[in-house]
Order: C-alpha cells, then sequence, then structure tokens
C-alpha cells in the first residue's frame, strides 16, 4: 500500500456481503452536521484515504508542464505532444483529456489575468489585459498547419469570450461585454475552421466544436450532431457523453424528451465500450443539477448502466463518483418531490451495493466536489478545504450507512476485497 493511503489495514473479520441487505435512509446534512458526524463515525470506520490521487497529479504535472512550454516557446513540441495525447485519447482516470491540460497550462498565463480582471468588481473591463492573446495570434500565424497550436489559442478565446460574459442572468450582461464574448468564439470558430477533426482524427478538436455551441444562432439543431461526432471519436472518455446530456437540458439547448433519447443513442453506440454505462453517463450530470431530468428517466436502465461502469472500468474514482452522486448529490432538499421519490428511493438505494462491492479506498476530493455543490455553491474553495470537506462528509455517510453495525460495537473495515466487520476492541 503506497504512503498516500493512510490507514493501512489488515483483512480480518466477517465478511459484509453475507449480512442482511438493508436500505437505510439518508437525510440531507449540513457542513457543521458532518462535522460532527466524521468525529461520531471516525473510530468505528477505518478506510484507506488516497490524498493525492493519479487525477491530481497527473493533471497538476501536464498544466506545469504545458505552462512551461508556452513560456520557453518551444511552440512546435507543444503542439505535437497535444496532438499525441489527443490521437491516442490520453485521459486521467476520470476522463480529463491530457491533451486538455497540456492547452489549459500553456494558456493560463494569458487567460488568468484577463479573468480575474473581469472578475473583479474593484477593476475596469478596460483594464483586462490584451497583450497576449495578440502574441499568442503571432504563434499561430507561426504554426499555420498544427492543430495542436490552434487548439491552445481557440481555447484561449473561449475561456476569455466566458469571462467577458460572466456567470449572471443574460439580462444582466453589459451589451459590451456580450460583444466581447461573440467576439471571441467567433475567432475560436475561425481557427477551428481550418480542421477537420476526422481527417484529424482529433477529439479535442470536436470537443471545441461543442463548446463553441453557447454562440452558435441555432444550437439546438446542432447539439446532438455536434456531440455524436466527439462521442463516436472517443467513446471511452464519459465527459463528453456527461457534457452532452447537461447540454440537453432546457435551460442550455434540449429538452427532458431529447435527452431521454440521445441517453439511449449514446448507449447503443457505445454498448460494446460500456455496456449500458452510456445512459448513465448522459443522465449523470444532468441529474445532479436539474431534479426534472428525473421526468423519463428508466431508472433500471441507469443502475444497470452503473453496474456496468464500475464492472468494466474499476478505478476507484468512478467508484466514489458513483457513491458521492448516490450519498451527497440526491440528498439535497430539492430532490424531495413526491413525482420523483421511487425513482430517488431506487437511486439512493444503490449507494449499498456500491459500498459492499466496488469501493475500497476513499478520495475526499471527489466527495469534496460533491459536497462542494451542495453546501458552496458556486464559490470557489482552496483545495484543502474541498479535500476536509470531501473526507468529512464521506466518513458521515458512509458511517450513517452502516450505522446499525456500528452500533452493535463492531468496526468497519475496508481493504482492497471491500468492507468487513470486526469486533470494535478487535
Amino acid at each position: 500500500m503506497t504512503d498516500s493511503l493512510r490507514f493501512p489495514i489488515a483483512r480480518i473479520g466477517t465478511r459484509l456481503k453475507a449480512l442482511p441487505k438493508k436500505l437505510p435512509g439518508l437525510g440531507y446534512w449540513g457542513k457543521t452536521s458532518d462535522e460532527s458526524l466524521a468525529r461520531r463515525y471516525a473510530r468505528g470506520l477505518s478506510i484507506p484515504v488516497r490524498d493525492d490521487t493519479v487525477e491530481e497529479s497527473e493533471g497538476a504535472r501536464l498544466r506545469a508542464r504545458g505552462c512551461f512550454m508556452a513560456r520557453q516557446e518551444m511552440w512546435d513540441v507543444l503542439g505535437a505532444e497535444i496532438r499525441r495525447h489527443d490521437r491516442a485519447r490520453h485521459s486521467t482516470p476520470g476522463g480529463t483529456a491530457l491533451a486538455d491540460l497540456l492547452s489549459y497550462g500553456a494558456r493560463s498565463d494569458v487567460v488568468l489575468p484577463v479573468e480575474t480582471a473581469l472578475s473583479d468588481p474593484g477593476l475596469m473591463s478596460a483594464h483586462a489585459p490584451r497583450e497576449g492573446m495578440a502574441a499568442f495570434e503571432e504563434v499561430l500565424k507561426e504554426h499555420p498547419g498544427d492543430y495542436g497550436v490552434a487548439l491552445v489559442v481557440a481555447q484561449a478565446h473561449v475561456d476569455i469570450g466566458w469571462a467577458w460574459r460572466g456567470q449572471g442572468w443574460i439580462s444582466e450582461v453589459p451589451e459590451k461585454h456580450w460583444e466581447a464574448f461573440h467576439t471571441h468564439f467567433d475567432r475560436a470558430g475561425d481557427i477551428l475552421d481550418s480542421f477537420d477533426a476526422f481527417a484529424e482524427d482529433s477529439p479535442a478538436l470536436a470537443a471545441m466544436r461543442c463548446a463553441l455551441l453557447a454562440a452558435t444562432p441555432a444550437p439546438k439543431t446542432r447539439v446532438a450532431d455536434d456531440y455524436e461526432d466527439l462521442i463516436d471519436l472517443d467513446p471511452g472518455n464519459p465527459r463528453h457523453m456527461r457534457g452532452l446530456g447537461n447540454h440537453l437540458l432546457p435551460r442550455w439547448f434540449g429538452s427532458y424528451e431529447q435527452l431521454e433519447l440521445e441517453a439511449r443513442r449514446s448507449a447503443a453506440r457505445t454498448g460494446d465500450v460500456w455496456g449500458a454505462g452510456a445512459y448513465t453517463w448522459v443522465y449523470l450530470d444532468a441529474l445532479s443539477v436539474d431534479p426534472g431530468a428525473f421526468r423519463h428517466l428508466e431508472v433500471p436502465f441507469f443502475l444497470d448502466g452503473m453496474r456496468d461502469i464500475l464492472t468494466r472500468r474499476g478505478d476507484q474514482h468512478y467508484a466514489n463518483q458513483m457513491a458521492a452522486f448516490c450519498a451527497v448529490t440526491l440528498q439535497q432538499p430539492r430532490y424531495d418531490r413526491p413525482d420523483i421519490a421511487a425513482a430517488l428511493r431506487d437511486l439512493r438505494g444503490a449507494l449499498d451495493w456500491i459500498l459492499r462491492d466496488h469501493l475500497t479506498e476513499l478520495h475526499p476530493l471527489v466527495w469534496g466536489v460533491a459536497a462542494k455543490g451542495t453546501q458552496h455553491g458556486g464559490g470557489s474553495l482552496p483545495r484543502d478545504e474541498v479535500a476536509r470537506l470531501g473526507h468529512d462528509c464521506a466518513l458521515a455517510r458512509i458511517g450513517r450507512h452502516f450505522d446499525a453495525e456500528l452500533r452493535r460495537g463492531k468496526r468497519v473495515v475496508f481493504d482492497r476485497t471491500g468492507p468487513h466487520l470486526e469486533p470494535a476492541d478487535g
């Protein structure tokens, strides 16, 4: 067991699989309750905690590498590495494309100052720096056939366009900011028009086309086709399907009926990769932000998809993600609606078999992201605070699930084969 796994444990005790299956009710608790519950259950729970996951360490490494190469003007090398990772479909366990991480690092020195200036009420929008994008355009001219370099510049335009747009309601966006938003998105589209995603065998180019839907005159007529191209190019990456589901919500470019249709179509096209998993991936983010997405959800299909995902991709990132979805996201008060009560009960109940059959270690950041969304809205938190929040939240929810065993004086011990029971004084 690596140094990043705390609480080393031995495989002892009785298998929990032999216990009667029960589905305890899980209420919604706020931050203070999670902290107190975590302290209460900590003595009875032993689970390896991975603070530094591959997801995080690989992301940090590639962002730093992209930033370094841009600062050193190693554009030929950077473009080649982006293309290589893109065509090989390299990604982190959670589905973040390595090409995107390199590109993010490469454009960060240009994008972040603009985002800072435009998000600070004390600064005038006129203070947003423009020199960086001018320099990027010169780099693009020097590498006209390199779609790796083109992606860096196009994605920078999209990032800055969103910075001008902001997060407020459409009616609250100043006209000047709308103009800047469309100017940057239009320029990103012009850059992309020089390349063909299928000819280049490039999921990243197809993903950028989906990113431009926000400024497309008729996005509802294109959203399904654009995402179909992307998913067909990279069916093994779940982030594309999650993005499709989110963009098919009525608040974006679709409807609940279209969400159901495209979830089924995606599952049919990717069955050799995910089984029924694509149905679940398309719905996952949509359900996380909009209870209305339950309207046409076929619960057995969704649960079959969860099982296929966790069976075919046994990475602990996914096990933690699905457990947090059931135990944190779906526990929010906004889901307590009579019309979805039965579906909600079945999805919340999936936590039982996820914990028993799939979870072997805890990833606090995954739980922290879920908890942050329910307790802190869209506000940003430091990384360590998200991890602490996630650690407390996970212990509280897992402890609550095994509350009956813990009250009988047992300890719940997780190892690489799953959870076991042992005497509390063992």
